[in-house]
């Protein structure tokens, strides 16, 4: 029996690129969802990194991937609907700064300036993004890197009852929603 399996949308997480090489399976008893899709990836070719390397050393800054990402499935999948469900990069945390230099993230601008110009791209290509999501709100907890990296857009001090600030990059965001966008 034929079973169909539907689905209402695709939901995308985006933050970094990489490099792919094909790397057949030749040991098919250690075969493991790192090994599974047959290829070898790496941030550098011929020495030269992918992008600028955030605090984490998996994420490197390659916006031109978002729109990569999207026309490859528009074109793959028979351009499905797509919220970009996560889309942001890290900074170090860095307790030597005062609050006002911890709040100046500005490179978090550009990476958000860099890939939603792209997204705009891929939506005028006729990629089917309905929605975006930043990665994220609020400092916070990070999988294996715990506390020592930030992605919010806004700033958790973790010394004083959890007190918010709003970094350049929230009012940044802000202003966009405000005035209609890129």
């Amino acid at each position: 029996m034929w079973v169909s399996w539907g689905f209402d949308f695709l939901g995308l997480n985006y933050y970094t690129a990489n490099y792919a090489a094909y790397a057949p399976n030749s040991n098919s008893v250690n075969v493991s969802f790192l090994t599974d899709s047959q290829v070898n990836l790496t941030t550098k070719r011929n020495g030269v990194p992918i992008g600028a390397m955030a605090a984490s050393t998996w994420l490197f800054v390659y916006p031109r991937g978002i729109y990569d990402i999207l026309l490859y499935v528009k074109k793959k999948y028979n351009n499905p609907l797509i919220y970009i469900t996560e889309n942001g990069i890290d900074e170090a945390n860095n307790a030597t700064l005062s609050l006002e230099e911890a709040l100046a993230d500005n490179m978090r601008i550009h990476y958000y300036y860099h890939h939603l110009s792209f997204l705009l791209q891929a939506i005028k290509d006729g990629a089917n993004v309905k929605g975006y999501f930043a990665w994220s709100l609020l400092d916070n907890f990070e999988w294996s890197s715990g506390y020592t990296v930030r992605f919010g857009i806004n700033y958790v001090d973790y010394k004083n009852g959890l007190k918010r600030y709003s970094k350049l990059s929230a009012k940044w965001f802000k202003n966009l929603l405000k005035n209609g966008g890129i």
